[in-house]
């Protein structure tokens, strides 16, 4: 079986359709089809092997065509599904496209019609893999609500534009600098202006371990989002926190491919960065991140967008451009970012 031909899951109760519309695909469409008789046995078909599109009636005992679509959109929330059926009612159409169906055929079917659409949608499916495999997976790391957004907040939004999926994992709620739950709420306001994923953990401020319980808590969320690109404290940094995060975090993330880590206000001279990040088109970005912990904005000179932006300006001196993030690489793949190499603004 060449690994070209699109794979398309059928699924009717009534197997005289069922048999055409493999023949047809088969034969015309040159793909290999699965055929299903109820939704149960499709939906264990789908975790067998993942199809480019799946064809389905609605009028089925057990599990209904609109049913299943249903629990497909959980299992395989990207498969195109095109969805059969012998009534031409409007409501029947409505009731498909609620469900997340791509498209509607009535019965009987036109045969150029189903070939031309399942083989569209397996195309589709198969461009949206292809970029998607493309793209990165960052996690960001930091001790308290803004050190991420302060320290990367530029290339993480340039990460952003290029439509890489963005985790933020801050490791206190910030209690020893201003009100938990308010710096909980900026947290959030922040993670969905990139929209990022959060995950907002409850060690004690001040306090941070950098062995057992903080690498653990790390490794629990690298497993999960499994990054291809992390970002966290320097180990040359005055703040005990930054310091133990940066420790735990590259224990934890042994296996991740690139490990870069960016600069803290409480930085110490022995901040040594080899790579530096152009975010002029960002800038303004970041700004409007660090302007979502307005709890702190008042006391925190460094969070001054006067301040941020003379410190993106100080470091065009390495990176060139007007407005730059430095970082410290603790190790990087071969393949370059996609969000550097894509969205830079170039002079």
């Amino acid at each position: 079986m060449s690994e070209v031909e699109p794979h398309v899951l059928v699924v009717d109760d009534d197997p005289d359709v069922a048999l055409l519309v493999r023949m047809l695909l088969e034969r015309r469409a040159g793909c290999t089809v699965d055929v299903a008789e109820d939704g149960e046995t499709a939906l264990e078909l789908v975790t067998a092997r993942m199809p480019d599109v799946v064809v389905t009636d609605i009028e089925m005992p057990g599990i209904s065509g609109l049913e299943l679509i249903e629990q497909l959109r959980v299992r395989a929330r990207d498969v195109p599904v095109v969805v059969m059926t012998a009534h031409v009612s409007v409501d029947y159409a409505v009731s498909a496209l609620r469900a997340q169906a791509d498209e509607f055929l009535t019965k009987p079917l036109d045969a150029t019609r189903l070939v031309d659409t399942v083989t569209r949608l397996a195309a589709e499916h198969r461009d949206r893999r292809s970029t998607e495999s493309q793209r990165e997976v960052v996690l960001a790391i930091g001790a308290h609500p803004d050190d991420v957004e302060l320290g990367a907040g530029g290339i993480l939004a340039a990460h952003a534009a290029a439509g890489d999926a963005i985790t933020i994992l801050t490791l206190t709620r910030g209690a020893r600098g201003g009100d938990a739950e308010s710096r909980q709420h900026e947290s959030l306001a922040a993670a969905e202006l990139l929209g990022a994923r959060l995950f907002l953990k409850d060690l004690i401020d001040t306090e941070i371990p950098s062995g057992g319980p903080t690498v653990r808590l790390i490794e629990e969320v690298v497993r999960e989002v499994e990054p291809t690109i992390v970002y966290t404290h320097s180990i040359h940094d005055r703040h005990q926190d930054h310091r133990a995060v940066s420790e735990a975090t590259v224990v934890a993330t042994r296996r991740v491919a690139s490990v870069s880590c960016y600069q803290s206000p409480s930085a110490t001279i022995d901040y040594r960065p080899t790579k530096f990040v152009r975010i002029e088109r960002f800038l303004e970005r970041k700004l409007d991140l660090l302007r979502c912990f307005d709890s702190q904005t008042a006391s925190r000179d460094y969070l001054d967008p006067d301040f941020v932006s003379a410190t993106a300006r100080y470091w065009t001196r390495f990176g060139g451009g007007t407005a730059v993030e430095p970082l410290e690489v603790v190790r990087e793949s071969s393949e370059p970012a996609r969000a550097f190499e894509h969205h830079r603004l170039e002079t």
